[in-house]
Parts: C-alpha cells; structure tokens; sequence
C-alpha cells in the first residue's frame, strides 16, 4: 500500500508539473503573439492574461483584448475572450466570444450580440498551427451597425473540413434560422412590404480551393485568396421567393471569375421587380430582361420558374452569348 501511494503521489507530482509546464507555454505563447503583432504595426494589447484549468484543462482567459490592422483595415475588441484545450490535447481548441463584442470592417463597423457563440477547432501539429476542421454556433445572433439598424438570426451554424484532394481545399457549410433583414436593407434590395419578416431558410454548402492553407499567416500576414468555388448548392427562401445556386468557377490572381453558375428560382418576375425598386436595374433594362427571361421560363413549361445559367467569362457575366454586367471581383481581404 505504502508503495502504491508513493507511485500516485509521484504521478501526480509528475502530473502538477506538465500542467504548469503547459501552462507557463500558453501564457508565454499568447503574450509572444501579441508582442509579435505589436512589432508588426498592429494595435495589439490586452488587461490581463491567465491561465486555469487544473489539472484537466487549460482554460486561457484574454481580459479587454483589442486587435487593429491598420493594413488592412480590421479591427476587434472584447471585453474578453476564452481558449480552452484539454491538457492531453492541445491542439484542439475551444474558442468562447462575450455577449456583446465589436468588429471593425473597412467599411462597417458592428457591435456582435448573441446568448452564445463558441468555435471548435482542430489543428494540425506543427508551428504553423493550420486549421483541419472547425464548428461554429452562435444562438440569438445579432449584427448591429453604427446606424442602430440590426441583421438577426435565432441560429447560426458554420462548419469547414479540410478536403484530402488538396493541400488547401476546404469544405464549407453555412446555415441560418429565422434570418431577419432591417428596414434599411430590405429598401436596398427592393423587398416588398408583403415579404415576411424572417426567411425561412438560407443555406451555403461549397467546397474552395485557395491560393495557401488556413494557418496561424492567414491572420499575421495575409489572407488565403480563392482560386477554385465548387459551389454544391446555396439556397434562400423568403416568403414565396425562392431561389437555388450551383456550378463551379475558376478564380485567377485579379479575383475574377471564369466557369458558369446556374440560378434556379421560383417567382422569378417579383425578384426582377425587386432588382428595378433597388435600382440595380434600370426600368429600360428591367423590361427588356423580363421579356427575355419570360420567353425562356415558358419553354421550360412553368413561367413562374427559371432555370438560368450563368457564364462567368472575361471579366463579364454572360446569359448565352450576351453579356450583361461586370462580374464580381472575389477577393478576401
């Protein structure tokens, strides 16, 4: 018995001292990472940093973290920030956001408001730390711009997992619950008064390829930029409007698109008419599409849907032979 004590207290001794060990390394490897953004130009601070979780864990708290790129224009801060790891398996992370935190774009500012939002992560071993896979849920979601005016969800849900066809090819999976537009962007795209409140779905499954894998770079240096979208399905239903995307581009160094993306939609004519009320289309425009997207909704043989695909060539997005407006330029910045 004496001998059986003495063998647990040493491995718990054994145990106290990698926990510390582990501990002292987090504490060093954060506060390393800030000095580094520091040195790099950044707005990079925080009130205090600790380290708790024994003998389990290691529970990593950021107290008023605030991070500024002045590069690229984003910028974030928290009242405070959590990243929890099992202490047998660090690479696997917990990340926890407040209730209430500010992110700034280079052109919006939001204050993010939820009654939860977390992230998994597992990373692959190795300095780099580059993303294998990731969940994210947020409950009770909210995005509120300067002007007061909020984009809300019930449930937000996000998923990415490294594909094995490439080095950094990634499948991503965005869902939505009862997603509800301000007043302000319901004018901007020319919603109906008719239109419900929420949509009742909205929904994203694609798989990207990128220029570099997801690692710690993409935050200290700059982000991976699209080469590849394998767009499976993204679809959005909001009332009696109801429309589908799918097909695959090619993206080349300017950010511009090369492949085709066929639109599958339901009330087509009211979505047009959304498109002439938001001023995306001019009235002139508006009727001569309608004539033509009429023609080829009736051949399909219902002239309420439409079956349209996209040819993304050139710089220019073309129904047929015939071009019809600039293509987007798809970049990340």
């Amino acid at each position: 018995m004496r001998r059986l004590l003495g063998v647990v207290l040493v491995a718990s001794l054994l145990w106290a001292g990698w926990w510390a060990f582990g501990a002292w390394g987090a504490r060093t490897a954060f506060a390393g990472w800030f000095e580094a953004r520091r040195s790099a130009g950044w707005v990079a601070d925080y009130a205090d940093l600790s380290v708790a979780g024994f003998p389990n864990r290691f529970d990593i708290t950021l107290t008023q973290p605030r991070l500024a790129d002045p590069a690229t224009g984003w910028a974030w801060e928290a009242p405070f920030f959590q990243v929890l790891a099992l202490s047998y398996q660090p690479n696997h992370v917990i990340a926890v956001w407040p209730p209430d935190h500010a992110l700034a774009a280079p052109d919006a500012k939001l204050r993010i408001l939820s009654a939860k939002m977390q992230a998994s992560l597992v990373l692959r071993a190795g300095p780099s730390l580059e993303l294998d896979r990731m969940t994210m849920v947020a409950d009770t979601l909210t995005l509120r711009a300067e002007s007061g005016e909020e984009v809300s969800m019930t449930a937000f849900r996000s998923a990415v997992d490294r594909q094995d066809e490439g080095p950094a090819r990634y499948r991503f999976g965005i869902s939505t619950q009862d997603l509800s537009l301000p007043p302000g962007l319901r004018r901007l795209v020319g919603a109906a008064d008719s239109l419900p409140q929420r949509f009742s779905a909205l929904s994203v499954d694609l798989v990207a390829a990128f220029d570099k894998p997801w690692d710690r770079s993409a935050v200290e240096q700059a982000r991976p930029q699209p080469v590849l979208i394998d767009l499976s399905l993204a679809q959005a239903k909001w009332g009696d409007l109801d429309i589908a995307m799918a097909g695959k581009v090619t993206v080349d160094a300017e950010g511009r698109p090369e492949g085709r993306i066929t639109i599958k939609a339901q009330n087509w004519q009211q979505m047009l008419a959304m498109a002439e009320t938001s001023g995306a289309l001019a009235p002139r425009v508006a009727d001569q599409a309608e004539g033509v997207l009429g023609m080829l909704a009736r051949a399909s043989g219902n002239p309420n849907s439409l079956d349209l695909p996209l040819d993304f060539a050139r710089g220019l997005v073309f129904v047929g032979p015939i071009p019809v407006g600039p293509a987007p330029v798809i970049r990340l910045r």
